[in-house]
């Protein structure tokens, strides 16, 4: 119960993180007693024959959203590739006979942080104890079984992921490559060659001696069916009102904020008097002005001139004590600002080479050097650096033991309490310029003032820049006029060019989608492009985001299957073309025997060289990527001349004028190492990959979200 009791003091735990790329899954609500909320039962997918649970599906979207603060269709996307990922597996899992025990639950919960730095779940050594933790669980049996029963859900995906390491180990323990494959992949990445070539580019076929027909079109998208699979989408077309203040609204926001600077008369109707109300110049309670006058609370933080406006920021700190300024417009509102106190080179710059030593507080294990070691190489670079303080940042590339280090030293602006005193106080009373030789609890510094700047103390009264209700009503009423006509007249496009409003067209919109083009967080519009009944042509007002609305029109919907000749028509006609160029030049050049013969009838082309172009980047250089070309010359021997070649951006005649082979390796196993590290950290990906492409998914998304 004391256990148990410690828990109960504290109202959300993260008690494990589900790492390794699949799913931070942060256990909150399990140890309060809250249930998963209820709902349909109908499965969100199904996964080969297999039903993935809706109600489970939404408490990890609401996790999601609430842990990560992201909106409602990411934390979904996001929570499906996970779910799909893991039900995958799991049924792989399966097959294999892969199970997981209390072994492996322990070592994934004592690996996570938050768990083991927990006082509830240690001893009474201090230290992280599995035991008293699954005591804990076992309370919670007997005291909160429906609490019990969500740990039971965290167990499972525990359990999971420690499926997935065992699964991983054994795919990683049978991973191999043989002394040969060592051997090939070292000479496409090392060996080279040096070629002269002549290319004769495709668009030196008029384009007018070429016709590519509708039917060559179809038959290429046919014959290439899995590049061009398209799944379902909407096309639209739309006219956005956006709610923006007008030059009478701005004139407004800046004369109320001008009226509160000086004291005003105004009538109280309460006491049926006038009142005189002091103004922000006069007012001796700047914190109470600003809370009743701004929409910004007053920030008692000195800040350098660097955070503030750069077009006022030098008049902000040139006033006077007790001066307002404004208003002006900043960003997206507009402000008066008075000037309340300001500390002269209160902000400091400077650069730093640490000389850390053995015992020094944050040394690196690293360290072995005495303190009396440390200060003899740390007076050796102060006088490096004084002698050539121009190369200060090189010093410290070279010599410091600090993280700044990579910066050349550099720390930023810094104020008082952000250093250590000694380091501050160095920096603090001596001049921009100044190389000197500090000893804190970090170890020797050399410094380098390198800037100072004042604080100021500014007190702000804010105005967002935004419509008056006027404005917003003139706005709402010009989108319902524009609805109402474009549904009454039948035709979208006409009444909005009568009207001179800009029409916008967004293609191949995503059932799943909820950010177009100049629509952001638009999911309703999305789920209405999918709905039943919506037909092409309907037209319908969305709420945008930032303020103000968009008119709909759904253009078209473009239903699963190969592409049309409207969406690819043109990419295709490209290929086709290339190829049919491709067959004219070999038709005209190919009784030319040699680059020179190739060239003689013909100005525009020129003999070029290439060199030390391998394998692994077969691009040449000003002809860009030609992997055919490339390969044709590893083909090749020493002075041999191709046929012609088509590749990339032309057609190909290359004479190789020599193979650089580079020598082999004694021993490959090192490098072969180093390749079967790299093929790991792509292997989890390319598994479900592979998994993936062979499962049956029904995809139950869009009728929920």
């Amino acid at each position: 119960m004391a256990i148990l009791g410690k828990i109960r003091q504290r109202s959300i735990f993260l008690i494990i993180v589900i790492g390794m790329a699949l799913f931070a899954f942060v256990i909150s609500g399990v140890f309060d007693g809250n249930s998963p909320n209820n709902g349909p039962t109908d499965p969100i997918a199904i996964v080969n024959d297999e039903e993935i649970e809706i109600d489970f599906f939404r408490q990890m979207v609401d996790q999601t959203q609430r842990n990560y603060n992201y909106s409602t269709l990411k934390s979904v996307n996001l929570v499906w590739n996970q779910t799909l990922r893991n039900t995958i597996f799991e049924q792989e899992f399966e097959k294999l006979g892969i199970d997981a025990g209390r072994d492996q639950l322990e070592q994934i919960i004592s690996s996570d942080d938050k768990v083991i730095n927990n006082p509830s779940f240690q001893n009474e050594a201090g230290f992280f104890d599995f035991g008293v933790f699954t005591d804990y669980i076992a309370e919670l049996k007997v005291q909160n079984p429906t609490a019990y029963e969500n740990w039971k859900f965290q167990e499972q995906s525990i359990i999971g992921v420690a499926k997935q390491r065992i699964y991983l180990d054994l795919i990683m323990s049978s991973t191999r490559m043989t002394e040969t494959e060592a051997k090939v992949d070292y000479h496409i990445e090392n060996d080279n060659v040096n070629f002269k070539y002549v290319q004769i580019p495709y668009n030196s076929v008029e384009d007018s001696l070429i016709k590519i027909t509708d039917a060559e079109i179809k038959n290429y998208i046919s014959s290439n069916a899995s590049k061009y699979k398209r799944e379902e989408t909407r096309n639209i077309q739309y006219v956005s009102f956006e709610e923006a203040p007008t030059d009478d609204d701005l004139a407004m926001i800046r004369l109320k904020l001008d009226g509160l600077k000086s004291e005003r008369i105004a009538y109280n109707d309460v006491s049926k008097l006038t009142d005189t109300i002091e103004g922000f110049s006069k007012t001796k309670n700047i914190i109470d002005f600003v809370d009743q006058y701004s929409e910004v609370p007053f920030d008692s933080i000195y800040k350098p001139k660097g955070a503030f406006n750069n077009e006022y920021a030098n008049i902000l700190f040139e006033m006077k004590k007790g001066e307002v300024f404004g208003p002006y417009r900043d960003d997206n509102a507009f402000k008066i600002s008075k000037l309340i106190d300001i500390k002269k080179n209160a902000s400091l710059r400077a650069s730093h080479i640490l000389i850390s030593y053995e015992g020094a507080t944050r040394a690196s294990d690293k360290i072995t050097r005495s303190k009396s070691e440390a200060k003899k190489e740390a007076n050796r670079i102060y006088r490096m650096a004084r002698r050539t303080s121009s190369d200060f940042e090189e010093l410290a590339r070279k010599y410091s033991d600090g993280p700044s280090k990579f910066r050349g030293g550099d720390l930023g602006f810094f104020k008082e309490g952000e250093m250590a005193i000694e380091f501050y106080n160095y920096v603090n009373k001596n001049r921009v310029g100044r190389v000197g030789l500090v000893e804190t609890e970090f170890g020797f510094h050399i410094i380098k003032i390198t800037d100072k700047d004042d604080l100021a103390l500014i007190a702000d009264v804010v105005a967002s820049a935004i419509p008056s209700e006027k404005t917003s009503n003139d706005v709402f009423r010009r989108a319902t006029q524009f609805e109402m006509d474009s549904n009454n007249s039948n035709d979208f496009t006409i009444t909005a060019r009568n009207n001179n409003y800009n029409i916008r067209p967004v293609k191949q919109i995503n059932i799943l989608e909820e950010n177009l083009p100049g629509l952001s967080n638009q999911r309703n519009l999305v789920r209405w492009l999918f709905e039943d009944k919506t037909r092409v042509g309907d037209i319908k007002k969305f709420t945008l985001n930032g303020g103000g609305y968009a008119v709909v029109q759904l253009t078209e919907k473009v239903e699963s299957g190969l592409a049309s000749i409207n969406e690819v028509g043109s990419e295709v006609k490209k290929i086709l073309s290339r190829n049919k160029k491709a067959r004219i030049i070999k038709s005209l050049y190919e009784d030319k025997s040699s680059l020179e013969k190739l060239i003689e009838e013909n100005d525009n082309l020129s003999i070029e060289n290439a060199t030390a172009v391998n394998q692994r980047n077969p691009t040449i250089p000003g002809e860009g990527n030609e992997p055919k070309v490339v390969g044709t010359a590893f083909a090749m021997n020493e002075n041999e001349i191709s046929s012609l070649v088509e590749g990339e951006n032309g057609v190909y005649k290359i004479l190789l004028s020599k193979k650089n082979i580079v020598p082999d390796l004694e021993d490959y196993s090192l490098y072969s190492k180093q390749m079967q590290q790299k093929a790991k950290s792509r292997l989890l990906e390319n598994i479900f990959s592979a998994l993936e492409s062979v499962s049956e998914i029904q995809d139950n998304r869009a009728l929920y979200y």
